[in-house]
């Protein structure tokens, strides 16, 4: 396992997070290490860079959460990310925030089961296509590198609560995605620059509804 990265350990002690937290990180990385051959959870090479790559780049959705949340749905879950690395710091610093996962590949699923289990984390585990899952009212909405925006938001919509806020993360095409999706949809948005990828966005959506 690699050493917790200057970044992510900075990031990480700026939020409050604990030192027996960021010891589960340590854990998570040797979870994935030992699964990623047989499932393919990640890239391979991005292991290498797991502080970075993967703690930091999802750990930085933390604060651009509304004040008040009880409930979070993370579509498109694959390894953990965001949505594990959420709930690993909500257990620390939030620990009322209910949790649901969804992802459809059934294996990936059952590695999100296993870490859940061995980390401690309570969430909910859904190995089902996010179309397919009953409706959750979610107060937030999260998903990295899952699907172009107008898609995405087809897909959160199902799952929007009374003043629901989407939290994605995205890539270099953002502003592409955004023109195309505004013909379709009315929101309100906030880009912030990610901190691990500088073409990278982390993007807020609230107020959504189709035009």
């Amino acid at each position: 396992m690699t050493a917790v990265s200057a970044a992510a350990g900075a990031f990480l002690r700026e939020i409050n997070v604990s030192r027996e937290t960021i010891s589960k990180f340590s854990e998570y990385q040797h979870l994935l290490k030992k699964w990623n051959g047989s499932i393919n959870l990640v890239g391979k090479d991005t292991l290498q860079d797991f502080w970075d790559r993967h703690i930091l780049d999802c750990a930085q959705i933390w604060p651009l959460r509304p004040t008040a949340v009880k409930t979070w749905v993370d579509i498109g879950s694959g390894g953990g990310f965001p949505g594990l690395v959420i709930a690993l710091i909500a257990a620390d610093l939030a620990a009322d925030i209910e949790f649901t996962l969804i992802e459809s590949d059934h294996r990936k699923a059952s590695f999100l089961t296993l870490a859940c289990q061995t980390l401690g984390i309570s969430a909910a585990i859904r190995a089902e296509r996010a179309e397919s899952v009953p409706r959750q009212h979610a107060d937030i909405i999260s998903a990295r590198a899952l699907a172009p925006l107008s898609q995405l938001l087809s897909i959160s919509e199902r799952h929007l609560g009374e003043n629901s806020t989407c939290l994605f993360l995205k890539g270099k095409k953002l502003d592409v995605e955004l023109t195309e999706a505004q013909k379709y949809w009315k929101f309100r948005y906030q880009k912030t620059t990610s901190l691990t990828d500088s073409g990278g966005t982390v993007l807020r959506i609230e107020e959504l509804e189709r035009a």
